[in-house]
């Protein structure tokens, strides 16, 4: 089988054509992801189950993302991820055509398990192969590239299975899903760039043999990790309050045509342009990421107070959507930035895991919240927690904009070296 080339661009040049069909993969992995909701009612008569029952698929789908990312990258580690991205994309096309076809409940929970596992080694893998693709300094715009996929299938892809839902079924839904994906995965093969020589590293201990040339010490796992934590508490926050947007902005949404839909596209968009907006601060991912969780938590906050005009609660999603919309490209692109190439795999597998644990905890606990206040306790509560997390990434921003070798435990060698040269002490 051939390979596609490594293309060489100038410095400045984003890799379109493959950040375009990396892009068409997270589409068909969100769309995948959330379909059972935009199909609620007909598949839950195609199946003969609950409502309830039915919208239990995308809990236990992020659930397995969550348990089987890590294993699925340790076990496909040192692979061309190309060949991995191209064959979960066609699991993730077998998966909904089995579920598609599938005549009781049963076997639609078997393959969306089996859907949910490729999704987890998908998102992995993307987005480590995005990082091996571009420069450092053009990391940010291409995450945002690629996830801009990824909000198109919230805003585009959930709305178009629900309409064809409606006009030819709920199986239709999901068979149009497999071929789309089936053509991605295609896509990826033939368009998609291999990384340069040496881009790739499989995570693993970073001791030089015997007799080797000594290296640049590699920056600790605790930053990273650090940042992972913090953005989880930051989703849970928000995807707690983002559970119940249909009953929280009942109000103001009564005053627009389209009614909680048309404010639910509103959302969408802004969170498009948030996705925008992150890509054009790519030198600046920490301090912006404690910015945009602080204007997320204002915008949570501000939910509390939507009923009192139509326009004001309007404004309110509005700015809640661009700060969220930008919070997924920024984690990201600092998670894989202070993990580095050494630490791409782990990186690439935290992104999802905290993203999909932070969706079934907020989901979760603002469920408690409501069940002991109603709707109108939430807010407040969501917005202290991501307010937390905003003051704690700005606390930690300066730091993590560093370079990582400035990051780095200075060695004794290096100590004596710049003692001898007659330098001042590393800050």
């Amino acid at each position: 089988m051939t390979t596609s080339p490594v293309t060489h661009r100038p410095a400045t040049d984003l890799p379109w054509p493959s950040l375009l069909v990396l892009g068409g993969a997270t589409f068909a992995m969100v769309t995948a992801e959330m379909l059972p909701t935009a199909v609620l009612p007909q598949m839950s008569v195609g199946l003969a189950v609950s409502e309830s029952r039915t919208g239990l698929l995308v809990s236990l789908w992020a659930a397995v993302v969550v348990v089987a990312s890590f294993p699925l990258v340790r076990l496909t580690a040192g692979r061309d991820r190309r060949g991995v991205l191209a064959v979960a994309l066609a699991v993730l096309a077998a998966s909904s055509a089995v579920t598609a076809l599938a005549p009781a409940y049963g076997l639609a929970v078997g393959a969306r398990l089996v859907g949910a596992a490729a999704v987890g080694l998908l998102w992995a893998t993307a987005n480590a192969h995005v990082a091996d693709l571009v420069p450092d300094r053009l990391l940010a715009r291409s995450v945002a590239v690629v996830l801009g996929g990824a909000t198109f299938g919230m805003v585009l892809g959930t709305p178009l299975a629900s309409l064809v839902a409606r006009v030819l079924g709920w199986r239709a839904a999901f068979a149009g899903l497999a071929v789309l994906t089936l053509v991605v995965a295609l896509l990826v093969r033939g368009v998609v760039a291999r990384a340069a020589p040496g881009a790739t590293a499989v995570d693993g201990p970073d001791d030089g043999a015997p007799g080797s040339a000594p290296t640049a010490p590699r920056p600790g796992p605790w930053p990273m990790i650090v940042v992972t934590a913090l953005v989880g508490v930051l989703l849970v926050g928000h995807y707690g309050a983002y559970t119940y947007i249909t009953r929280i902005v009942e109000v103001p949404a009564a005053a627009l045509p389209g009614g909680v839909s048309t404010l639910l596209l509103v959302f969408g968009l802004a969170s498009a342009a948030g996705v925008v907006l992150a890509g054009r601060f790519g030198a600046r991912t920490a301090p912006f990421l404690a910015a945009k969780a602080a204007g997320t938590a204002a915008a949570l906050a501000g939910l509390a107070t939507v009923s009192a005009h139509p326009v004001w609660g309007v404004a309110v999603v509005v700015v809640w959507g661009v700060a969220s919309g930008a919070l997924p490209p920024l984690a990201q692109t600092l998670i894989l930035r202070l993990g580095g190439p050494a630490r791409r795999a782990t990186a690439g597998a935290l992104i999802p895991v905290v993203l999909n644990g932070g969706i079934a905890l907020g989901a979760a606990l603002a469920s408690f919240v409501v069940a002991g206040g109603g709707v109108v306790a939430l807010p407040v509560p969501a917005a202290v927690l991501v307010a937390a997390t905003a003051a704690a990434l700005a606390a930690g921003a300066r730091v993590w904009s560093r370079p990582a070798a400035a990051r780095q435990p200075e060695t004794s060698g290096a100590r004596a070296a710049r003692r001898a040269a007659g330098s001042p002490p590393r800050a």
